[in-house]
């Protein structure tokens, strides 16, 4: 059952929710702007450029982005984004004051990443018989794939705070000592898991299109 179906949402409903969270991310750049805080502006106007990543996908390479599709990538550069700020009036962000919160964003992000991983491996599975990838083997694939990009984040978050801390300026990403680190790569591992179980019922078509564009460079 593909996701929209699931979710029972419909493509006007779908393009509703994108914009109430594209209009949201503005806020937040102009919230950022105010404070000022270089690491909300930064972060939402990141955000802001992701959820225009699906309809890129769709319009220039052809690849389906249905209504569940695009709210997943939505809302994890959304949810992320929201974080660092917070409740009005209040300087705490969520990620400060919520403990889930970090968990919950890393599991967001890191299914979003599996999926990616996902989707490629099995078109390269299938667009070539010289290549058979069990499912076995592909379920420990999302899991490692997740992982190292899970480790690579926080390497780029160490670093960005190391050197934000030696200049003096606000940290666009925030690193909170290795037993956070520890919980983000679990939380990461959940995220993978859930696609390596269930990706197969919601990325079939986007596996398809990859694999057809994988046939005609191969022609």
């Amino acid at each position: 059952m593909r996701i929209r179906s699931r979710l029972h949402i419909d493509e006007h409903r779908q393009q509703q929710l994108s914009r109430v969270m594209q209009l949201v991310l503005v806020g937040l750049v102009f919230i950022g702007l105010d404070r000022p805080d270089f690491g909300i502006v930064v972060n939402a106007s990141v955000g802001l450029g992701v959820t225009y990543l699906p309809a890129i996908l769709e319009r220039d390479y052809r690849i389906p982005m249905d209504a569940g599709l695009t709210l997943w990538i939505s809302s994890a550069a959304f949810f992320h984004a929201l974080g660092t700020v917070g409740l009005p009036g209040t300087e705490t962000s969520f990620y400060a004051g919520i403990w889930w919160w970090d968990h919950f964003t890393h599991a967001l992000s890191s299914s979003v990443v599996a999926a990616a991983g996902y989707a490629t491996v099995r078109a390269v599975d299938e667009h070539t018989a010289d290549i058979y990838l069990p499912s076995k083997f592909t379920f420990v694939f999302i899991l490692l794939f997740v992982l190292a990009f899970g480790v690579f984040w926080e390497v780029i978050e160490f670093a960005i705070s190391g050197i934000s801390s030696l200049a003096g300026a606000s940290s666009v990403l925030t690193q909170y000592g290795p037993e956070d680190t520890l919980l983000d790569l679990v939380f990461d591992a959940i995220g993978g898991v859930i696609v390596a179980t269930w990706g197969t019922a919601h990325l079939t078509d986007v596996v398809g299109a990859l694999r057809q564009r994988l046939d005609g460079t191969a022609n």
